[in-house]
């Protein structure tokens, strides 16, 4: 995330997977002021409390130097994090979890980093066209093509 404030990327990665910043705080061995201060633009965090902050969120820490253009990371709209707090949408994630084999709140996390990007390739999709989605990756992990 080149010169982006981290504090609004942790807040929407945290919101949109509907944890609280007392169960993040628990689950990354990290205070709980600590992390509203990060949230808030205040602190400078060690790549070690990043690292533990991306796991107990589900996602994983990635930090690289690069020539040229840096990939931007995409933040996550507004409507992305509502989305997230459906209840078909947190089917859809046990669904795939489920056939996958992986943790929930890891594919709930790829899921709305996927969306996040989605969402800038599409413009502002309607909450139809996000169930059509949601609905397309379903089919394709149940029904994959040989």
């Amino acid at each position: 995330m080149p010169n982006e404030p981290i504090g609004p990327r942790l807040r929407a990665l945290r919101q949109a997977s509907g944890r609280t910043v007392a169960s993040v705080a628990a689950d990354a061995g990290l205070s709980v002021p600590y992390i509203a201060n990060l949230e808030n633009g205040r602190g400078n965090p060690t790549t070690g409390a990043l690292d533990r902050l991306a796991t107990a969120l589900g996602t994983e820490l990635s930090i690289s130097f690069t020539s040229g253009t840096p990939e931007v990371a995409a933040a996550v709209p507004p409507n992305v994090v509502k989305l997230s707090r459906s209840k078909r949408f947190r089917a859809t994630v046990g669904a795939l979890a489920n056939q996958s084999g992986q943790d929930e709140q890891e594919v709930a996390a790829r899921l709305i980093t996927a969306c996040a990007h989605l969402a800038l390739a599409l413009g502002d999709p309607s909450e139809h066209d996000w169930w059509r989605l949601l609905d397309a990756a379903l089919l394709m992990a149940e029904h994959p093509a040989h």
